[in-house]
Order: C-alpha cells, then structure tokens, then sequence
C-alpha cells in the first residue's frame, strides 16, 4: 500500500491509462473511421453515431447511481473499478473486428457502446477515490494533475498511434491499408495500454478489510442510500443545482467530445493522419489548461467560477468554431477552445468531491455520473436529429451550445460557503 505523494500518483494515474479510450476511439481515430469508413456518409454516420451514444447515455444513467451506492455499501469500489475496466479494454479490443463498409455498423456501434458503458461507469468508482487521496485545500489542484495526466496519456497514446500504426506504409507489422487494419489497430493499442497502465491505483487504494457484506446485502443498503440521497436533496440546494446544472453542460461538453473529429472530418475534409495531429495538438494545449487552471482554482478562482470561466469560454470559442469556413480558423480555435475543456470536467470533480459527505461519496459520485449521463443521450440524439433532418453537420454541432449555455445559467444560481 502506497501513501502519500504514491498514492496520488498511483490514483492520477489511472487517469493517463483510460484517457486513450475517449481520446481515440470515441474522438479522434475510430468515431471518424467509422463515419468515413463504415458509414454510408458522414452526415449519415454522425447521425447512427448520435444514437448509439443516446442509448449508452440511458444504460449509464441507469446503472451508476445504483452500482456507485452499492459499491459504497459493500465496500468493493477497487473491484467494481477492475471489472469495469476489463469490460472497457475487451469491447475495445474486438473493434479490431470492424472491417470496412457498412456490414460492421452493427458491430461497431455495440462494441463502442458497451466499451463507452464500461468507461463512465468506471469513472465513479475512480472518482470517488479522490478524498481519500487530497486533503480538501488540494482537491483542486489533485484533480487537475490528473486531469492534465490524462491529456498527457491520451496524447502519448495518439503519438504512438500515429508513428508506429497509423502512418507507417509499408506497415512494420503487415496491417493492411486497403482494410484500414492500421486503423483497426488503434482499438487494440487504446485496449493494452488502459490494462497496462491502470493498474497502480487498485494497489494504491485497496478495498476496506473483510468484513464485508453479502452482495444482496450491499445492493439492498446501497439501493436503500439511493432513495435516501435523492430524498434529501431538497434539503441541500446547492448540491441539488449544482447537479442539475452539470447535468446540462455534461451533456453539452460530451457531445462535444463525441462528435469533434466527426465533424472535423466531415466539415473540413481531414484525414485520419490530419486527424491525429489534430488530436495531439489540442491534447497539448487541453493538458496544459487543466494542470494549470488547476492551480488556480485552489489559490483564486475556486470550483464553482472555474467550471464558470471555462463554459464561458468555450460558449464563445465554440460558436466562432461554427461558423468559420477556414480549416486554418478552426485549427487556431479549436486550440484555444482545449485550454478550457479539461478544467471545465476536472473543477466538476473537485468541487463534488467537496460537497460529497465522505461516508457516502461514491453514491455521491454515481449520482454525479448521473447527471451527466441522465440526459446523455438527449445531446447526442438532438444533434444527430438536426443533422439527419437538415443533412448539415455545422447545424447539427450547434445544438450543442444550447446545452453548454443552459447549464452555465444554472451554475450561476449555485451559492456555498464551501472555499471549493
């Protein structure tokens, strides 16, 4: 067992491992194979795209609260993170399978989504680790590490992917092009290097010793502590604002996430290779804005205006995305606009980490998986709505400034005299 500055190294870790998988498959690399190499077109497949991560949105929605209250209740958080973290790296992994054409929409689509599943709800349970790794005055700055780490591991994962898979012709290892098995490939490397690097952190941060109780025991108390947090919430306002607003700015900033290369793809023609670089460049510049914008939260800012100032500039950069015609501008923006993504999600953690009662701070964590996820496929559905009914991606993409603008007016309304 680990302490210390170990312990927060081991827990930021486990961030660099799985920030391949949203980096790669659900951003950068697979979302726009599949929308220019499995789909009929991309309007198309950012549309059967959209849906997919709507179906995943109400699968989490469902399970977190419940597995993040019973992993409370039974004490098996590492176990419940390990479990969800094999499951992420084999759906992962068996994208390899989806070759070319639109005979692997199926296939794809349930891999990403089951992988995507996989992914969010192993967040709780890692997410809730975080007061057991930072003193309340650090939270801020502990969960801005490993955020900007995770930029770092999505990055180092897209470096690797690019140089040693994706670029090389002929292939060091015989993939074939005309297949994109270079492409494939990507799927493989994102499923080796989230169990190659993840697994500090279920040694840092064991399990509390045996006794524990039974499963049916752990989920009739943890289904229990569920009715009895949500009944409470009306008597904590600002938690209860707090989560409705992200629920609306998640929403917004995931969909994001989602659909960015897709549309870069679409919109301004990049190839994979461009798309890479692309994904590098804005992992850079994402990395730097949540170690350092980290620091500012604990010594000025604090959580609430930080996830404030970073929605605000991203509303603005965003809308400026949308509209440019020039691949250069939306480059230069595009840039800008990753110096805010990652504090805008790490400052959420940090200040539900703070208001979080550490009895029950993974139930807690479940329902803030919850309000991301519980509109989640509403974002994605609208967007792939507007852009099935007008066949424009830049209208599509648009919808998602709704979601960023309604959420900042709510966190505006959230007042605590908590320093976070």
């Amino acid at each position: 067992m680990m302490a210390g500055r170990g312990k927060v190294f081991a827990w930021a870790l486990y961030d660099w491992a799985n920030s391949a998988f949203p980096t790669v498959v659900s951003t950068f690399v697979i979302a726009a194979y599949f929308t220019q190499g499995i789909a009929a077109d991309p309007a198309t497949g950012q549309a059967q795209w959209g849906w997919m991560q709507a179906a995943a949105g109400i699968a989490i929605a469902l399970l977190s609260p419940a597995l993040g209250a019973v992993a409370d209740a039974g004490g098996r958080r590492r176990f419940m993170l390990l479990c969800c973290t094999v499951v992420t790296a084999i759906a992962t992994g068996m994208i390899w399978f989806a070759t070319p054409g639109p005979g692997s929409t199926l296939w794809a689509l349930c891999c990403v989504g089951v992988a995507t599943v996989g992914f969010e709800l192993g967040t709780v349970f890692y997410n809730a680790m975080l007061p057991s790794v930072a003193p309340p005055e650090k939270l801020g700055r502990v969960s801005g590490l490993a955020w900007g780490l995770g930029y770092a591991g999505g990055l180092g994962c897209l470096l690797v992917a690019l140089f040693a898979l994706v670029q090389p012709d002929p292939s060091p290892f015989g993939l074939d092009r005309a297949a994109a098995e270079h492409v494939r490939a990507t799927a493989v490397l994102v499923a080796v290097w989230m169990i190659g690097f993840g697994w500090p952190v279920l040694l840092a941060l064991p399990d509390p010793p045996p006794p524990r109780p039974s499963w049916g025991d752990a989920i009739r108390r943890g289904l229990s502590e569920i009715g009895r947090l949500l009944r409470g919430l009306p008597r904590n306002p600002a938690m209860g604002r707090f989560l409705l607003a992200r629920l609306f700015y998640t929403d917004g900033l995931n969909t994001l996430f989602a659909f960015g290369a897709i549309y870069a793809a679409g919109r301004h023609g990049m190839a994979f290779e461009e798309i890479l670089m692309f994904g590098i460049a804005l992992n850079i510049t994402a990395g730097l804005g949540a170690a350092a914008i980290g620091l500012l939260e604990d010594r000025l800012l604090g959580a609430r205006n930080t996830v404030l100032v970073s929605l605000a500039a991203i509303i603005a950069v965003g809308t400026a995305l949308v509209l440019v015609d020039s691949k250069t501008a939306f480059w230069a923006l595009a840039l800008v606009l990753g110096l805010f993504m990652g504090p805008a999600q790490s400052a959420s953690r940090s200040f539900m980490a703070a208001l979080a009662p550490p009895r029950d701070v993974t139930a807690h964590f479940g329902l803030f998986a919850l309000s991301g996820r519980i509109t989640g496929f509403l974002g994605p559905a609208v967007l792939a709505g507007v852009t099935a009914a007008s066949g424009s991606q830049q209208a599509g993409m648009a919808t998602v400034l709704g979601f960023l603008t309604l959420g900042g007016a709510i966190l505006l309304t959230v007042h605590t005299r908590s320093p976070a």
